[in-house]
């Protein structure tokens, strides 16, 4: 028989998170530093302090942040019973990645002089990183491997993240599904579905990262023409996602209807495929239709990619990943082939594209191995998707028992009956 591994996170959760940061504040300790950015000492003493990337990156910065931590994390909160869960776990991987995504890179691109200088722009850096974790469903993987084949290896233009980000991390989920595929959710989940509330925040959510999602592509873009560009066109390319996404979702659906699950996915597929040619010089057209033709890929794949992906090739997407992220990307990768005229260019464009695709999918998989270790407190199907097996919840009134509304109440009347004999006392004292 084999053995069964209690749920709980009491010893896990502190234990991973003690060791974590422990390491990571020696490393703090040992090995970081500001950069020149934050040290006047290291400066001109005419540098103008508007000059700072403080000035630059700041507000780009607070746009991103807003995007992992509200947009996403409500967009993740689409099922009536785990919302608190993909909130909550949503900020606490959003922190464990960034923290991660800074010392990796620090070693990598900003180790020098026995240091690792950190400033904003790392942080930037680091929170590209982290959407790919979030993206992939939690896996824990940071994106440079993938990131330094692509863009400096094979030098693959993509600076809005459409493959590096966004395809990497879908097919790298879709890698970790397969192996932690069960078949008790084969049909799918009683839990596993949306309610008025949970779909009314996973819209705010939407919406939350459709407004800050210029910042997101432009971020990286050297400020000037080609940083204004990018706004342009991601904007371009939104804006035509959520006109096809209304026509298109009450074309398909029964009684003309529009679909919550197109609208909080679809509405967004513009600026994941506008990535890779965001700050190119293409016409606005050519934004507004890959705008069109990712949001109709969006709505199609959950209408028919996601059934199939499911029933035959035993990939359980609940989120859709490949709907938002997958298609569209690929969309913007062949864009960017097809914007690019010179061909040794182009060939370094599509081998990109697949190389992340490869390492994304083999990675998953791997890491999906690793998940399902049965010390990692895998809660058991029945109680898949469902708050309470990790989170203080309070149950709203109507589901306590009559015996327990019986007793809150006898304790109420019993404060005030204390309560008014006091007062009386007192009044009686007082003459």
């Amino acid at each position: 028989m084999s053995r069964v591994f209690s749920t709980s996170l009491r010893c896990r959760l502190p234990v991973l998170l003690f060791v974590f940061q422990g390491v990571l504040l020696l490393i703090f300790v040992l090995f970081t530093t500001y950069d020149g950015h934050t040290d006047a000492a290291s400066q001109p003493s005419d540098v103008d302090p508007a000059g700072n990337q403080l000035y630059a990156f700041f507000s780009l910065f607070q746009d991103i942040q807003l995007m992992l931590l509200v947009g996403l994390g409500l967009l993740l909160a689409f099922m009536k019973g785990y919302g608190v869960s993909a909130v909550a776990y949503n900020f606490l991987l959003s922190n464990f990645c960034m923290q991660w995504a800074l010392i990796v890179q620090g070693f990598i691109y900003h180790y020098h002089e026995g240091k690792i200088h950190l400033g904003l722009y790392n942080l930037l850096t680091a929170e590209f990183a982290t959407v790919a974790v979030l993206i992939s469903a939690g896996a824990i993987l940071g994106r440079t491997t993938s990131e330094w084949l692509i863009l400096s290896y094979f030098q693959a233009v993509d600076i809005g993240g459409s493959v590096t980000v966004h395809v990497f991390s879908c097919y790298f989920g879709l890698g970790a599904s397969i192996a932690l595929y069960r078949s008790g959710l084969q049909t799918g989940h009683p839990k596993e579905t949306p309610s008025y509330i949970s779909d009314l925040l996973s819209l705010v959510g939407a919406i939350f990262l459709w407004v800050f999602w210029p910042s997101f592509v432009s971020v990286l873009v050297h400020p000037g023409d080609g940083q204004h560009r990018a706004v342009l066109h991601t904007w371009v390319a939104l804006s035509a996602s959520v006109l096809t996404t209304f026509a298109i979702s009450s074309l398909l659906e029964k009684k003309g209807k529009v679909s919550m699950g197109h609208l909080q996915n679809a509405t967004l597929a513009g600026g994941v495929a506008i990535g890779t040619v965001a700050d190119m010089a293409i016409n606005p057209g050519g934004a507004f239709l890959l705008g069109i033709l990712s949001s109709l890929a969006c709505i199609l794949g959950f209408k028919y990619m996601t059934p199939f992906l499911a029933n035959k090739l035993r990939i359980q997407d609940q989120c859709g990943i490949h709907n938002l992220h997958g298609l569209p990307g690929i969309i913007g990768a062949v864009a960017g082939i097809a914007t690019i005229f010179a061909s040794q260019q182009a060939l370094f464009q599509a081998v990109g594209l697949g190389v992340s695709v490869i390492i994304s999918l083999v990675g998953g998989y791997l890491t999906g191995l690793l998940l399902k270790l049965p010390f990692l407190a895998q809660p058991p199907d029945q109680f898949c998707f469902d708050d309470e097996l990790y989170f203080q919840i309070q149950k709203p009134l109507e589901t306590l028992s009559v015996d327990q509304v019986d007793e809150d109440l006898q304790i109420h009347m019993t404060h005030y009956y204390y309560y008014y004999r006091c007062v009386k006392s007192t009044k009686a004292l007082l003459g």
